[in-house]
């Protein structure tokens, strides 16, 4: 995709999320329970599909999944900051309905690496979302806890993306 010469470019780092643009399917794999020590995982298949938004400062996805025997619908806004160089990610589904509160953060050589503070039922946490092993037609995402800021991560769930289609 090339700029016109009516379209103003886009900051640095705003196209960092460009590569998810299109259709996905995704191998998910999600602790059974967390901050437990648990080691067993329930896997599920996703399907995904990304489109860029704000003139390219965002994107928004829809996620679809059979989860556990319950129909998953979900959506994740992906809003990029020029003033700050970085972006926040807001994730809803109609599990919980509510707008859960931003990770944010940026990508260096090819790792995006976004934070927030949470809680997992009643303990604190620290959220970490990992975008890693990016291709044309593959991508990794993970999310992982900490409980003591940062020294120690559980990961607790992991995506693996494979291209269904480019954007059109």
């Amino acid at each position: 995709m090339t700029q016109s010469e009516d379209t103003p470019a886009l900051p640095s780092g705003a196209r960092d999320f460009d590569f998810l643009h299109g259709d996905w399917r995704i191998l998910n794999r999600r602790l059974t329970e967390r901050l437990v020590g648990a080691d067993t995982w329930d896997e599920f298949e996703a399907s995904l599909t990304v489109r860029p938004i704000l003139g390219g400062l965002g994107n928004v996805d829809e996620f679809s999944a059979d989860w556990k025997g319950r129909k998953v619908d979900a959506c994740t806004l992906r809003v990029f900051n020029p003033e700050s160089g970085q972006w926040s990610l807001y994730w809803v589904d109609n599990i919980s309905a509510v707008l859960q509160p931003p990770v944010v953060g940026s990508f260096s050589d090819g790792l995006g690496l976004f934070y927030a503070d949470d809680h997992h039922g009643d303990i604190p946490v620290l959220v970490r979302f990992q975008w890693s092993e990016i291709t044309g037609s593959s991508a990794r995402w993970d999310q992982a806890f900490s409980t003591d800021d940062g020294e120690t991560w559980e990961t607790n769930w992991v995506m693996e993306f494979t291209r269904v289609s480019d954007p059109g």
